[in-house]
């Protein structure tokens, strides 16, 4: 039996399954993950014979200082737990391999690894080590000892680039640095980084590739591959175009090619276009020939409905050979994508009309919704930077164009179809990090609806929970298209408003009525209102625009018309408006009515649509006041200080980790943990239980409330008596509440006078992990008065969590009420945070109740439950699925 540092059993397993986890590197290509396996004798003695001697001396030293043929004996003794192998496969090859060996101290670990020379500088070592720091902490190892030469400073800057805090030392005439593998707020912001260019530089790969190839490009112009071909080149793609077709020729002109194989040049992308049965074929020569990413418009893969389980399978089968190989897949099952950067001018997709350039992006997770898009976008005047239809979702999704487009220069908006959340902890992490540079707009369907298989264990979400939780997060969460593209307007024409303060100027008096009562139902806060009437020439128009967008009291401006009037023309007041507005730091908006989007006299001549400086018009006054509301909220939502991620220096997650994990290897699909155990999850994170005994009969109650301390409080089934200073009191209640001589019940000592609070943590398909905080009794239990923010919680967070229930006002001394520690209650806050952070497997955890007082939170009653985690943590990076 091999012990942990707290002398615990530890399990004989980590978090590296006998499968490979894939993981995307620096370059944007993709790499896999495993433990060493016996069977992977050959693969090590070919990946050792090709090592240089200068990579061995380097990487090696002591663990492996003459790497020969028989290279499984030179690991004895690997158990997963105090030796550690684990190996980075690119297709049948070994490209990399690391370790850890536990030392005499069992918190300390010997670390080493080594890349193979032609792969060196893709940042396969960073993963190496990431994925070995979590390894070691899962097993209780808390400090790496690495050796290294000194002659050589990236050696030694590895480590500190990942985020650690390496000392120098010396160990038996040799240079060592010991660092502790702890998650810190530093090595976690270096594997956010990280993480973000890798994932960038694979979209990139996808959007901006220098050749494609189109597989199953059909000489009929009916099918699927003659219009995916035809589109490529209509679009005029700057690069070469290689049509793949068994016999034909040529096809649309162009040189064809039997397979993929023969072209004689090298193919950055493909496009597959053919029945689903021939998919997995072509994959293993896409791979061959070294392709980077592919697109597989064919479906016949998880959307099935006649056989789901063999879809899916096939579906499975495909990304996992394309990883194993260095390629990201889109689709199954998608319309393709475009990029209208003039660079690359790219079309890969079946859409027949792509908007034209712009600096909005689109993801559509739906194929027919998406053509439906781009008509809606070409009709608005809404250009694009970029789209994608992801179809299944199989492997590229929403966040990882999220994290492309984070960095895009091209890109200004975000726009988001979405249908469903592959790693909703993910996305909210990213949303609150790149909506402070890039609004983000997302049509969401479903509201506030409970994860699949969670429905035992979650609770679904009242809608103005849901819409507040969106908003803390950074989208801007809207209900259609037509109001996606109506903020969409406003967001990539106009400058953020800077306060809630509005004018409105119009030529009609009813109109200015309409705009008025639409401010005061969107909390907008209408400053002046100037009616020029219906005689005024479009320079008074202009000139009284100018006024308002200049003045002190006004954040926005919003114009309305009606055409016809007695003296000039639409088009000239049209023309005065946006001279009127240009060079405005003021956002200006309109009601032209009976126009929509950003006509011709509203947008300033320039290759980008809208172009910076056009005014959004909308077809009614309610639907501009609207999009104002909902731009003024986001950037409300950027001025807030976001906090930053606390360290708890107390927290020691590895007990929790282990109960955890004990739970779902004896207990199929989880289950409520019991009382002993919810109380060691707790403890682990720096909360505590007031003291309570489980006892049976007024004796041992009497015994207990001695051991505790009077006063005492008496609990059975759902009733509760307290204050009980003593025995007599205690028999009392024993009585009053019907307890027999044998009864049974729990003995608690008292908390402290104060207001009594609840804090819940739950998984929502939208978010991922959220934590709520509501005031005891009938403000949270009827009216549901809970506020719910988002894991992580900063401390800005935790602290705006505590104060946002309707009765938050309780905490503060309402009506001659207790104050309590609000920092105390903050602090439950973190701590939970953090637990749902490291813990998803955590489904569901209610503390009920937490008495708040002047002198701190006090746990009384807390309940858990254990169930396969729905969305995975962000633990040391690695691909979906």
């Amino acid at each position: 039996m091999t012990l942990t540092v707290d002398g615990s059993e530890a399990p004989a397993w980590g978090p590296f399954p006998r499968d490979p986890i894939d993981v995307v590197v620096a370059d944007g290509g993709t790499v896999s993950i495993r433990a060493l396996q016996a069977e992977d004798a050959d693969a090590l003695a070919a990946f050792a014979a090709q090592l240089s001697e200068r990579s061995r001396e380097l990487r090696f030293f002591s663990m492996h200082p003459h790497v020969a043929g028989d290279e499984p004996a030179a690991f004895p003794g690997v158990d997963d737990l105090d030796r550690v192998v684990l190996v980075v496969w690119l297709g049948r090859r070994i490209v990399a391999l690391g370790r850890f060996d536990r030392r005499a101290d069992p918190a300390d670990a010997e670390v080493a690894y080594v890349v193979d020379d032609r792969h060196q500088g893709r940042g396969i070592g960073s993963v190496l080590l990431e994925h070995l720091s979590a390894a070691a902490r899962e097993r209780n190892v808390r400090r790496f000892v690495a050796e290294v030469d000194s002659a050589e400073p990236a050696a030694l800057q590895v480590y500190a680039d990942a985020g650690y805090e390496p000392h120098r030392g010396v160990e038996a005439g040799v240079d060592v640095l010991v660092f502790d593998v702890g998650q810190t707020v530093a090595t976690e912001a270096v594997k956010s980084q990280r993480e973000q260019l890798a994932e960038a530089a694979s979209i990139q790969r996808l959007l901006r590739p220098s050749s494609v190839a189109v597989i199953g490009a059909s000489t009929d112009p009916k099918k699927i591959g003659n219009a995916a071909l035809r589109n490529l080149r209509a679009a005029g793609f700057t690069g070469a175009i290689y049509p793949i077709h068994p016999a034909a020729a040529d096809v649309e002109g162009l040189a064809a090619y039997a397979s993929i194989s023969d072209v004689p040049s090298s193919v950055d992308l493909a496009v597959i276009a053919v029945p689903a049965d021939a998919v997995p074929e072509l994959i293993e020569q896409c791979a061959g020939k070294g392709v980077h990413a592919v697109v597989v418009i064919s479906g016949g893969f998880g959307e099935r409905l006649d056989d789901r389980a063999a879809g899916l399978a096939a579906q499975r089968a495909l990304v996992h050979s394309a990883r194993r190989n260095g390629m990201r897949v889109l689709g199954p099952n998608c319309m393709g994508l475009a990029d209208n950067n003039p660079r690359v001018r790219l079309n890969a997709s079946v859409a027949p009309l792509v908007p034209a350039r712009g600096r909005t992006a689109f993801f559509s997770q739906s194929g027919a919704l998406g053509v439906a898009v781009l008509g809606e976008a070409v009709r608005r005047h809404v250009g694009l930077s970029s789209f994608v239809s992801a179809g299944n979702c199989a492997d590229i999704s929403g966040n990882d164009m999220l994290q492309y487009w984070s960095s895009d220069p091209d890109t200004d908006v975000v726009l988001l179809y979405l249908e469903s959340f592959g790693n909703p902890r993910k996305f909210a992490r990213l949303t609150r990090r790149i909506g402070r540079i890039k609004p983000i707009v997302a049509v969401k369907s479903g509201r506030g609806q409970v994860v699949t298989g969670l429905q035992g264990t979650s609770v679904e979400l009242p809608e103005d929970s849901a819409a507040a939780l969106f908003e803390a997060s950074g989208v801007i969460r809207v209900g259609t298209l037509d109001e996606m593209f109506d903020i969409a307007l406003l967001l990539a024409a106009q400058p953020l408003p800077t306060g809630n303060r509005v004018a409105v100027v119009g030529n009609s008096a009813a109109l200015n009525l309409l705009v008025a009562a639409a401010c005061e139902e969107q909390g907008l806060e209408l400053t002046r209102a100037v009616d020029i009437g219906v005689n005024a020439g479009s320079d008074e128009f202009g000139a009284q625009i100018a006024d308002a967008a200049g003045a002190d009291d006004v954040d926005a401006v919003v114009a309305v018309f009606v055409p016809p009037l007695p003296v000039g023309s639409a088009a000239e007041y049209a023309r005065a408006l946006r001279a009127a507005a240009a060079g405005s730091t003021t956002p200006v908006l309109s009601t032209f009515l009976g126009t929509e989007g950003t006509p011709g006299d509203l947008t300033p001549v320039g290759e980008i649509m809208p172009a910076p400086g056009s005014i959004p018009t909308y077809p009614s006054p309610e639907r501009a006041v609207r999009t104002l509301a909902r731009a003024v909220r986001h950037a409300v939502w950027r001025r807030r200080d976001p906090g930053r991620i606390v360290d708890l220096d107390d927290v020691d997650a590895g007990p929790a980790r282990h109960l955890v994990d004990h739970v779902l290897a004896t207990t199929a699909g989880g289950r409520e943990l019991d009382a002993q155990e919810v109380e060691r999850l707790l403890q682990a994170y720096g909360l505590h239980l007031v003291p309570s005994r489980e006892v049976v009969g007024p004796w041992e109650a009497q015994s207990a409330a001695v051991t505790l301390g009077w006063p005492v409080a008496l609990r059975h089934a759902n009733q509760v008596r307290l204050h009980l200073h003593d025995e007599h009191a205690l028999a009392d209640a024993w009585g009053d509440l019907g307890l027999a001589e044998d009864g049974r019940a729990e003995i608690q000592a008292m908390a402290p006078r104060g207001v009594d609070t609840v804090f819940g943590v739950q998984d929502d398909g939208s978010f991922g992990a959220l934590v709520s905080f509501g005031i005891g009794g009938l403000a949270t239990e009827l009216l549901g008065d809970r506020a719910y923010s988002v894991v992580p919680l900063t401390d800005a967070d935790a602290d705006a969590l505590v104060r946002s229930p309707r009765a938050a006002p309780m905490l503060t001394g309402y009506a001659g009420g207790p104050q309590v520690n609000l920092s105390a209650l903050a602090d439950v806050a973190l701590r939970l945070s953090r637990l749902s952070d490291e813990l998803p497997e955590i489904a569901r955890l209610s503390l009920n109740t937490v008495v708040a007082s002047a002198d701190g939170a006090h746990v009384l009653k807390a309940r858990a439950w254990v169930a396969p985690a729905a969305g995975r943590a962000d633990g040391p990076r690695q691909l979906r699925g």
